[in-house]
């Protein structure tokens, strides 16, 4: 395994392992920056969304990094108050003019609003057999949700992009995705960097002289968990993909699972303000 390794979707597309997360980043030379520095690095695929708001400074950094758009594995994801058929195809055509690109690798449907993410997922099978996307997901989906989009839909989601850390392993998640061919990303993987000082992750870090960061995301890597980290600062981009050369024993990759304790950082999605 190494930076450019792939985790190949129920259609046959192959995403990145790893890859820049870029949410809270701003819309000007930080985003740029971060998106030129991370493909510089070796990073393939970029994550951001249209609530992030730097959809055009994430297509100037793919732009200025010189690498050719079909290297590249580009998401981006429709937001709560665009959900809907109609308006979730106006808003993929609005992120698509943003980034200046001609199709998205992955889109997503960002939280699963009630009532309304069934017209979304149409929308989103529309723009996949249109070819205008290349792969289809969603983000935040418990089981449940799951259980009642695929009564209905064409596609099964391809990727269920989750808040996913050791405090929070998404343990029964995993398994009904991996049952149902489902990819899971991990969003705040490095639980929105509460988790850089823990000593557990720290002690485990010393033996290999990694960083509770780099720890994290090799645990992600051997539980077949795609990973975004988000960064803005050029070494913590190296660093975090700084992951390939080490395995954690068995003995470490459970003293991490046993971390657990179901701790969210973010909203849970039976909780989320819709707006």
């Amino acid at each position: 395994m190494d930076i450019s390794s792939t985790k190949i979707l129920a259609n046959d597309v192959a995403m990145p392992r790893l890859g820049l997360g870029v949410w809270k980043a701003a819309d000007d030379e930080e985003v740029i920056n971060a998106v030129k520095w991370a493909i510089e690095t070796g990073y393939r695929s970029i994550d951001t969304a249209a609530i992030y708001k730097n959809e055009r400074g994430v297509g100037q950094g793919i732009r200025e990094s010189g690498i050719k758009r079909e290297e590249l594995f580009v998401t981006s994801k429709v937001w709560n108050d665009e959900q809907g058929y109609e308006s979730t195809l106006a808003a993929f055509e609005e992120s698509l003019e943003k980034l200046q690109l001609d199709y998205l690798d992955l889109y997503l449907i960002h939280w699963p609003v009630a009532g309304k993410y069934k017209d979304t997922w149409r929308a989103l099978e529309k723009l996949y057999k249109d070819g205008r996307v290349r792969a289809i997901g969603v983000c935040n989906f418990h089981p449940h949700h799951l259980d009642d989009l695929i009564t209905d839909a064409e596609i099964k989601p391809m990727v269920n992009q989750v808040e996913l850390h050791p405090l929070l392993n998404q343990k029964e998640l995993r398994d009904y995705c991996a049952k149902h061919e489902i990819a899971i990303e991990a969003w705040s993987p490095l639980g929105q960097g509460h988790l850089l000082e823990d000593e557990r992750l720290a002690a485990i870090g010393e033996k290999y002289h990694k960083t509770p960061a780099q720890i994290i995301l090799r645990w992600d890597l051997e539980n077949d968990i795609v990973t975004i980290p988000k960064s803005v600062n050029q070494e913590r981009i190296a660093q975090n993909a700084d992951i390939f050369d080490f395995e954690l024993t068995d003995e470490d990759r459970q003293a991490i699972d046993n971390m657990h304790t179901g701790e969210r950082f973010g909203t849970n999605p039976d909780e989320f303000d819709e707006k």
